[in-house]
């Protein structure tokens, strides 16, 4: 069971709620499988989204217009076996997702825990 959002990240999950309800329930089904990879993550809301540590930062998430972005801080030292991360940048890479089926079809739980295995090991 995810963990009880801050005030900061309450008031920021109920502007995403009454922007786009569909994208509240993506937000919320993203934030819950952060937060299942170890009691040690921790959640601050930071750049207009929910950034999530261990430590050090390993991921965020950004609610947008038309897609929610899962933001990987260290991405582009990640294994990309299923060819799903975006970006180009130095570091960062991220995945697009506008379902809760995007969340199976783009590994998304694969992804996560690579980012926070790389994380916990000092590696990214």
């Amino acid at each position: 069971m995810a963990a009880v959002p801050d005030e900061r990240s309450s008031r920021l999950l109920d502007d995403i709620r009454f922007a786009d309800p569909a994208q509240h329930q993506l937000v919320v089904a993203l934030r819950a499988l952060i937060l299942e990879l170890s009691p040690s993550v921790t959640e601050a809301v930071k750049y207009g989204g929910l950034m999530f540590s261990v430590g050090k930062p390993f991921c965020g998430l950004f609610a947008y217009a038309r897609h929610v972005s899962l933001e990987f801080s260290a991405g582009a030292s990640l294994d990309d076996r299923f060819k799903m991360l975006e970006g180009q940048g130095k570091l960062r890479r991220h995945l697009k997702l506008t379902s809760a089926d995007a969340i199976a079809q783009k590994h998304v739980r694969e992804y996560l825990r690579m980012a926070f295995d790389a994380a916990v090991a000092g590696q990214g």
